[in-house]
C-alpha cells in the first residue's frame, strides 16, 4: 500500500507543481518561498519545535499554544508551517521574528526528506487533523515525537480513510500521540489503528483564545469614528456566492432598519476588489477600510478590505454572522465573536467545526439559519429584541470560558517528549 501511495505522490508531483507555479503567476502572494512547496529553501534550524497549521483558522487556533511554546521552550527555535499565504500573513502579523515561518512541502518522499534535513524537529505538533503518511512516517523513523493537537475526525472521514486502512494503521503506528478534541474523536482514531496508550482527550485549543489587550475598547472607538450611533452587523469571512446572499439580506433589513450598517469582510484578499464591485452592482455605495473615513447617510456597507483586523471589526459590531456557512465551505471560527460576547448567527454548513456549532446551539448560544431570507429575519429579530441578543452573547461568552484549559493540558504533556524525543 505504501509503495502505491508513493507512486501516486510522485505521479501527482507534476500537476501539483504546475498548480503552484500557476498560482504564483496569477497571485503574487504565492511567489515568496515558492521553492519550499517542493522541499527547497526551508530555514536551517537545529532541534526546532515544529507547529503545522494549514491556514488562517488553524493559525488563529494555535496562537495560544505557540505563545506557550515560546515561553516553555525558549532554547528551541519555533517553526510554524502553513499551506496558504493568508496563514503565512497571519503568522507574520502575530509573531513577527519570534518564530520562523515556512510552507509545508508536497507529500513526495524526496520533498519530505529534504524538509526534515533542514528544519531538524525535536517535536512536531499538527493542529487539528491532516493525515499525511509520508510526513508522519518521516517523524517515526527519525524518532521525532509527533502530537496531533485538538485532533478531530468526522465519521465521513473515517469511512474514507477506512478504504486505505492498512496504510493509515501503519501511519498511526509511528508513536503518534493523539490529543483529541472529544471522546467521539478519540474513538474514531482508535478505529483507524491509533494506540490506546497514546490517545487521550485534551479538549479543543480554540477555546483558549487570547484576545488582544484592549480590543473591545479599540472596537468601540473604531465604531464611534466610522459608524457613530448606527446599528452594525458583520458578515465575517465571506466566500464567493455568499456576499450576494448577504447583500440581498441587508437590502431586506434596510426596509425595517434604514440606518443599519453591514460590515462585510471577505475571507480572501485576492477577492477584495471583486467584492467591492459586487457591492456596487447591488446598488450600494461602499466605504472601504483602506479609505478609512466615516460613513455618511448614503453609505450602508463598509467593506473590510484588510488583513488581520477581523477582531477589531467584531468589536465594532452588534451582531456577528460567521460566514463560510451559507455556502458549503464548512464554516469559520465561532469563538472569536463569542469571546467578545457577541450574539452569533451562522448557516447550515458548519462541518469543519460541527461539534462546536452543535454545542453552541445546544447551549442556546447562537442561531442557525438556512438561507438569506432566514438570515435577514434573524438579524432583524436580534436588532429588535436587544435583551434576547444580549443573552445570546452572554451564553456564547460563558461557553468559551467553560471550555478553556486545553493548551495548559497539552503543554503539560510536552517536556518529556522534547527532552527524551
Amino acid at each position: 500500500m505504501r509503495l502505491f501511495y508513493n507512486f501516486l505522490a510522485y505521479l501527482l508531483f507534476l500537476p501539483f507543481g504546475l498548480f503552484w507555479l500557476g498560482r504564483a503567476i496569477w497571485n503574487p502572494a504565492y511567489r515568496p518561498k515558492l521553492g519550499q512547496r517542493f522541499g527547497i529553501g526551508h530555514p536551517k534550524l537545529k532541534e526546532s519545535i515544529w507547529v503545522h497549521a494549514v491556514s488562517v483558522g488553524e493559525v488563529v487556533a494555535a496562537e495560544p499554544l505557540i505563545r506557550s511554546l515560546l515561553r516553555e521552550f525558549p532554547d528551541h527555535p519555533l517553526l510554524v508551517t502553513t499551506v496558504t499565504p493568508t496563514g503565512a500573513q497571519r503568522v507574520a502579523l502575530t509573531f513577527g521574528s519570534s518564530v520562523h515561518h515556512a510552507y509545508i512541502p508536497f507529500e513526495a518522499p524526496a520533498c519530505v526528506n529534504q524538509f526534515f534535513r533542514r528544519v531538524d524537529p525535536a517535536l512536531a505538533l499538527i493542529v487539528e487533523t491532516e493525515i499525511w503518511p509520508n510526513l508522519y512516517r518521516a517523524c517515526g523513523v527519525r524518532d521525532i515525537p509527533l502530537v496531533l493537537v485538538s485532533a478531530r475526525i468526522s465519521p465521513r472521514s473515517v469511512r474514507s480513510y477506512s478504504k486505505f486502512l492498512p496504510l493509515f494503521r501503519e501511519t498511526l503506528s509511528h508513536g503518534i500521540i493523539i490529543a483529541a478534541q472529544s471522546n467521539s474523536d478519540a474513538k474514531r482514531f482508535l478505529s483507524l489503528g491509533a494506540s490506546p496508550e497514546r490517545t487521550q482527550v485534551t479538549g479543543n485549543i480554540k477555546f483558549d483564545i487570547e484576545l488582544p489587550k484592549g480590543i473591545a475598547r479599540r472596537g468601540y472607538e473604531f465604531r464611534q469614528h466610522h459608524f457613530g450611533q448606527r446599528p452594525v452587523w458583520i458578515a465575517a469571512s465571506t466566500h464567493e456566492g455568499e456576499e450576494a446572499i448577504v447583500l440581498d439580506a441587508h437590502r431586506m433589513l434596510l426596509e425595517r432598519h434604514p440606518d443599519l450598517v453591514l460590515l462585510l469582510v471577505p475571507r480572501h484578499p485576492e477577492r477584495f476588489d471583486g467584492v467591492e464591485e459586487l457591492v456596487r452592482q447591488k446598488g450600494f455605495e461602499p466605504v472601504t477600510r483602506t479609505e478609512d473615513k466615516p460613513l455618511n447617510a448614503r453609505h450602508q456597507v463598509f467593506l473590510g478590505n484588510t488583513m488581520g483586523e477581523l477582531l477589531l471589526f467584531y468589536g465594532a459590531s452588534d451582531i456577528a454572522f460567521v460566514a463560510g456557512s451559507l455556502v458549503p465551505i464548512g464554516g469559520h471560527n465561532l469563538l472569536e465573536p463569542a469571546a467578545l460576547g457577541l450574539p452569533i448567527v451562522f448557516g447550515p454548513h458548519m462541518f469543519n467545526a460541527q461539534e462546536i456549532a452543535d454545542e453552541f446551539l445546544e447551549a442556546n448560544a447562537s442561531r442557525m439559519v438556512a438561507n438569506g431570507e432566514e438570515l435577514a429575519a434573524e438579524i432583524h429579530a436580534l436588532l429588535k429584541e436587544r435583551d434576547d441578543a444580549r443573552e445570546l452573547g452572554i451564553a456564547a461568552l460563558h461557553l468559551v470560558e467553560k471550555n478553556r484549559g486545553a493548551v495548559e493540558h497539552l503543554i503539560g504533556l510536552l517536556p518529556p517528549l522534547v527532552n527524551n524525543g
